[in-house]
């Protein structure tokens, strides 16, 4: 008897199972239960879906001056369009919008390339970034040298004063929190005791009451010949907020580091900034990824409670404009147009942090 000892070729698996069919059958119809849930859903997703695109697509307006121009009964764009200087600019002098202009053009050049991992001199870069850019910024927006006007901060508004307290509170909430959670696991007892009450306190209080304890409060402890801008007062309110958040946060991280990292920074002869800077930081800050980015995409998100003090963000001028009798009725469009905007800074936030995740290699289990 002879054997034959050569495999047969591999079959191709069922259609079944793979392509588009395959990934029906496995994500959605599964099960009778997944089946009915699938049907039940899709359902509901035609019945609100089709009604919603036919509103902001279909029968919407886009092109026009004033509201006689949205006629066809589907949402008024014109609004937006018409308003949409306002609400990038706030109330800032429009023969100015150059100075905003080329503060974007130079912030968005500069995180492409730190984006980008082919760049060359990436630290630099960095560190541009972080020092000298927000000074080019500053000038820009306030003025006051080189030959600029002078354009105060409560001429500031718009999706413009949204960016400046989110980054402001995002670049300055970062190191403070990291200090304050190496403050809270030190071992000197005064600065874990300080440490500890200042993160539990500004932790135990709601945004608004720090804002409007920074706008009223804040200059009685100066002064009073010190003259103190309200957006001054709310970028140090909400810094200090975020702070303590922050450090809670990077806390978690550092108590997720094994004992015996610490341990091996104290063998190789390292000081405690150095073994923390060097060993246990990088560390932990990758483990802290997700935290961080939903820490900030929070901070991003509460800059519209700035309102109650006086500063016009980018909601705040949208109530602002839908209270103008030219433009009554259409709120539905105005609020549209807000969402959609702090959606697109949060995704791209959140999948950037997925994609450094990615890189850095966080996950801990099986890929």
């Amino acid at each position: 008897m002879i054997i034959n000892d050569d495999k047969l070729p591999d079959l191709p698996p069922p259609p079944s199972t793979v392509g588009v069919i395959g990934w029906l059958r496995t994500n959605l119809f599964s099960s009778w239960l997944n089946s009915l849930l699938t049907v039940i859903v899709g359902y509901l997703l035609v019945i609100n879906l089709v009604p919603l695109i036919d509103w902001a697509f279909l029968t919407s307006d886009w092109i026009g001056e004033t509201r006689e121009d949205c006629t066809s009964g589907g949402a008024c764009w014109v609004f937006i369009s018409v308003r949409l200087d306002q609400f990038i600019y706030g109330f800032y002098p429009e023969e100015l919008y150059w100075r905003i202009n080329t503060m974007y053009v130079i912030g968005v050049i500069l995180i492409t390339a730190l984006i980008i991992e082919s760049t060359p001199k990436k630290p630099l870069i960095a560190a541009f970034t972080l020092i000298i850019f927000p000074i080019i910024a500053f000038y820009l927006l306030y003025g006051g040298a080189f030959g600029l006007e002078v354009v105060e901060t409560h001429k500031w508004g718009g999706l413009t004063l949204t960016l400046v307290l989110a980054c402001v509170g995002i670049v300055a909430s970062l190191p403070f929190g990291v200090l304050l959670a190496l403050g809270r696991r030190s071992e000197m007892p005064i600065v874990r005791s300080l440490c500890t009450a200042f993160i539990e306190v500004w932790r135990g209080v709601p945004l608004i009451s720090v804002l409007f304890m920074a706008s009223v409060m804040l200059p009685l402890f100066v002064s009073g010949e010190t003259h103190m801008d309200k957006l001054v007062r709310a970028l140090i309110g909400i810094t200090m907020f975020q702070s303590a958040y922050m450090a809670e946060v990077i806390r978690g991280g550092l108590q997720a580091i094994p004992k015996g990292q610490y341990e091996a920074a104290m063998a190789l002869g390292l000081n405690y900034w150095k073994s923390m800077g060097l060993i246990i930081l990088p560390q932990a800050l990758k483990l802290m990824i997700p935290g961080i980015v939903n820490t900030f995409i929070a901070l991003f998100k509460d800059t519209s409670l700035v309102l109650i003090i006086g500063l016009f963000d980018l909601l705040a001028i949208v109530q602002a404009a839908l209270s103008d009798p030219k433009w009554l009725g259409y709120s539905v469009e105005g609020y549209v147009f807000v969402a959609f905007v702090f959606w697109v800074f949060c995704f791209g936030m959140s999948r950037y942090s997925q994609g450094l995740e990615k890189k850095l290699h966080t996950g801990h289990g099986a890929r």
